[in-house]
């Protein structure tokens, strides 16, 4: 009769596995704030981005209207013939107006008054003027946007 050597239990003890989780927790305790921080920023950049795209739209109208949309036309102007605009061209973006990056409408205001023809910007996460951080306002006008 052939024995066979005995094999030792396979798989792994308990404390091994505390131990790799304890790591695991310890990097994602290193790793997360990190990371949550970077999603803070994306934010505000996709604002101004967006920002700029609407602006070469509103560009683009400009050239072929003679004129900015009136406050009241808003940014719908760049997506529907806002009355009889024979030299309307548009549309102008292909997908709509987007909503900011928090689920909002960019504000857009014809005059300017902030020094340039037309003001738009985003009221950032806080939904209200002013504000630092990620609740800061995104705006045309300022060349800090991020």
């Amino acid at each position: 009769m052939v024995t066979r050597p005995r094999r030792h239990d396979e798989g792994f003890t308990l404390i091994e596995l505390m131990v790799v989780l304890f790591i695991l927790a310890l990097l994602a305790a290193l790793v997360g704030p990190k990371f949550i921080g970077q999603v803070g920023k994306a934010k505000p950049k996709a604002a101004a981005v967006q920002i700029q795209m609407l602006a070469n739209a509103l560009d683009l109208f400009y050239l072929d209207v003679g004129r900015y949309p009136t406050t009241e036309e808003g940014l719908q102007a760049l997506v529907k013939n806002p009355g009889t605009l024979p030299q309307w061209a548009g549309p102008y973006l292909d997908k709509g107006v987007p909503k900011d990056p928090w689920g909002r409408d960019y504000v857009y205001r014809f005059p300017g008054s902030h020094g340039h023809a037309y003001d738009l910007y985003s009221l950032g996460a806080d939904g209200a003027e002013g504000g630092e951080g990620e609740n800061r306002d995104i705006t045309n006008w300022q060349s800090d946007s991020p």
